[in-house]
């Protein structure tokens, strides 16, 4: 008998433990903070820095004119352009992967990636099909949002290599990226773009794009 109540009270003490840690993991915004503040402070920092970007004629307008200095014999080798302005100058690119429901499409430079985000409606990502009980958790039309880097695949063809994507504040595993992007690329994916990326014509004097400081900068080809 005093086994039984021994197991019994085992029981009870796990799930305790259980529930005490399901009610902590939930309720971690409110406590985490103040037991890691550093970590406080560089998310809190971080989420000040971002500026999300419109992408308008105008930002497109400074872009090309950025991209086409580099293509000048006298020149510089580089130019920077803000996020919101690049994405611009793609889009048009850009606007033949994303889904055809996207709309407020916004642009900003976090630590070395470009972000782009966008209100989309969830079935253009296949729904169920592709997220499976994910979808559950997303409302028919929500943000969606991408973050990842440029790469130069040979003169004139790029990809935007996707890294990581967000519906809401919902992360998608990095499996299901591949998945996601075959739903909303047309046409055949070009010899050479990875299965997680989108590809981009881009001038065939870029030699590089990278994200640092905010900005986007350009790198041309100096052979």
């Amino acid at each position: 008998m005093s086994g039984c109540f021994k197991r019994l009270g085992c029981l009870v003490l796990l799930l305790v433990l259980l529930c005490v840690g399901v009610l902590a993991w939930w309720t971690r915004d409110r406590w985490y903070y103040r037991v890691r503040p550093d970590a406080a402070r560089s998310t809190r920092a971080s989420a000040s820095d971002v500026v999300w970007e419109p992408l308008t004629p105008e930002g497109s307008d400074r872009a090309r004119a950025a991209v086409q200095s580099l293509n000048q014999k006298s020149g510089p080798a580089f130019a920077s352009t803000r996020p919101g302005d690049i994405s611009s100058y793609v889009f048009t690119g850009l606007a033949r992967q994303l889904p055809p429901s996207a709309t407020d499409v916004r642009a900003a430079a976090i630590g070395d990636r470009l972000y782009i985000k966008a209100l989309v409606n969830l079935s253009d990502f296949g729904g169920t099909k592709t997220l499976g009980p994910l979808a559950g958790f997303l409302s028919d039309r929500d943000t969606v949002q991408f973050g990842g880097n440029f790469e130069i695949l040979r003169p004139g063809l790029a990809q935007y290599r996707v890294r990581e994507v967000r519906f809401a504040q919902l992360a998608i595993p990095e499996r299901l990226i591949p998945k996601l992007l075959a739903r909303v690329r047309r046409g055949a994916r070009p010899e050479g773009v990875s299965d997680d990326a989108l590809p981009l014509v881009v001038p065939p004097y870029i030699a590089d794009v990278r994200v640092a400081g905010g900005k986007v900068t350009l790198y041309k080809n100096v052979k």
